[in-house]
């Protein structure tokens, strides 16, 4: 039963990879299968690559992919008992030298050298993937795509989010980086059928209700709470157990009626937020 179902998943992955298909699919099953590879041309060196080492950079240049069709493809595969768990991440590919590549752009990159400014030359790309298991480290890739001079970060994975929650049976729960922890990606996932948990920079200033009029002045429409370290001072006595059966099992905080400015002045309801240790967290 599982050997007929994988012989279908491939057949069909195998009409979804447009031109040099053959190849293509071949290339794959090379990359699945080397553990180490230094450059293209050891892939065709591979036991599942029958062909010569010049197909390789044929398939590459020949193929082109229908990225929707395979991801509808891969949803089809995920469980639905539970509810699924995406993660979503931007990385940065370092090309410096690479002084002719197209649409490089200056992207994030963190440095152990003092006084150096944390970013390079490269591109970026921002992936969105299913975490099948509790414990592991592999995942499935649902969207990987290049992130274009004239896109963002955030603008890149909120269109992925949107791409992927429209196949999905049930709501999924995504989590995110504290690049993402930011009021245009709240606002702008609003809209979106899933979950959303992100983590909170640890400098992020947050308001909070501005209280009863004091009768002078112009009412105030929300007092700022400082930085997020002076915020924990005023957290709800709200604790809850994430696993009882463990004999020490970690507790967090859920502050009621903090916000953003951004979504504030927008009309946008108010957040709660949850401290999971170490990093806060927002979650929707």
């Amino acid at each position: 039963m599982k050997l007929a179902r994988l012989e279908e998943f491939r057949q069909a992955a195998y009409q979804h990879l447009g031109k040099a298909k053959d190849a293509t699919f071949e290339l794959t099953d090379a990359i699945l299968l080397t553990r180490n590879v230094y450059c293209l041309a050891e892939l065709s060196l591979s036991p599942v690559f029958r062909r010569k080492w010049p197909s390789i950079y044929e398939a590459l240049q020949d193929s082109r992919p229908q990225r929707q069709k395979l991801m509808q493809l891969y949803i089809k595969q995920i469980p639905t008992v539970e509810r699924p768990l995406l993660a979503g991440d931007h990385t940065n590919w370092s090309r410096p030298d690479a002084v002719k590549l197209k649409e490089r752009t200056y992207q994030h990159s963190g440095t152990s050298i003092a006084g150096n400014k944390p970013i390079t030359v490269g591109q970026g790309y921002s992936t969105i993937a299913w975490i099948p298991e509790k414990e592991g480290s592999w995942a499935l890739p649902l969207r990987h795509e290049r992130i274009t001079s004239a896109e963002s970060p955030i603008s890149k994975a909120i269109w992925q989010l949107k791409q992927v929650c429209k196949y999905f049976p049930t709501r999924p729960i995504s989590v995110w980086d504290s690049e993402y922890g930011c009021a245009p990606f709240v606002l702008k996932t609003a809209s979106i059928p899933a979950d959303i948990l992100v983590r909170l920079r640890s400098n992020l200033c947050l308001w909070g209700e501005p209280g009863a009029y004091s009768g002078k002045g112009r009412p105030k429409k929300h007092v700022q709470e400082g930085r997020r370290q002076r915020a924990e001072g005023r957290r709800n006595q709200l604790e809850r157990d994430c696993d009882p059966s463990q004999s020490e099992a970690p507790k967090f905080s859920i502050w009621e009626g903090l916000h953003t400015l951004t979504p504030f002045s927008r009309g946008q309801r108010r957040h709660s937020f949850c401290l999971l240790p170490p990093a806060l967290c927002l979650y929707r």
